[in-house]
């Protein structure tokens, strides 16, 4: 899908672009009843080449993973992404909306090594955090 945006050149303008984004039906939309979509344009995504995928490696794995610490301190736990070196072995997979949840409890913090804290921090205190001059 790609929305019309604006874009910032290197001299300083401003100019038209695309932002094109891949959105997965009916994962990430659903369809408003009553609506015609014969005239809607859609582009398939041709897999990443050989080169990109030797240059990237292996997908990251989706969730996340809560390590439980001593529950009589002060740290209850930690979340981690699956992958982290920190992670417990065997531990269960955690979607984003109950990690969330583990996320808001006291003595939970999240992991900075693997990114838990980069990636879940903006979902918990909102997005325009930092951006509005009155925080």
């Amino acid at each position: 899908m790609a929305v019309p945006a604006r874009q910032n050149t290197p001299s300083g303008a401003v100019e038209s672009a695309w932002y094109v984004v891949w959105v997965q039906a009916p994962a990430h939309v659903k369809r408003v009843e009553g609506a015609s979509y014969d005239d809607v344009p859609t582009t398939y995504l041709t897999p990443p080449s050989r080169a990109v995928r030797d240059v990237l490696g292996p997908r990251r794995p989706t969730g996340w993973v809560l390590q439980q610490l001593d529950a009589s301190g002060f740290d209850r736990g930690v979340l981690h992404a699956p992958d982290c070196d920190e992670a417990p072995e065997g531990a269960l997979l955690l979607k984003l909306e109950r990690a969330l949840d583990a996320a808001e409890k006291v003595g939970v913090r999240l992991c900075s090594l693997c990114g838990a804290a980069q990636e879940l921090e903006p979902l918990l205190s909102g997005f325009d955090r930092g951006f509005n001059p009155d925080n």
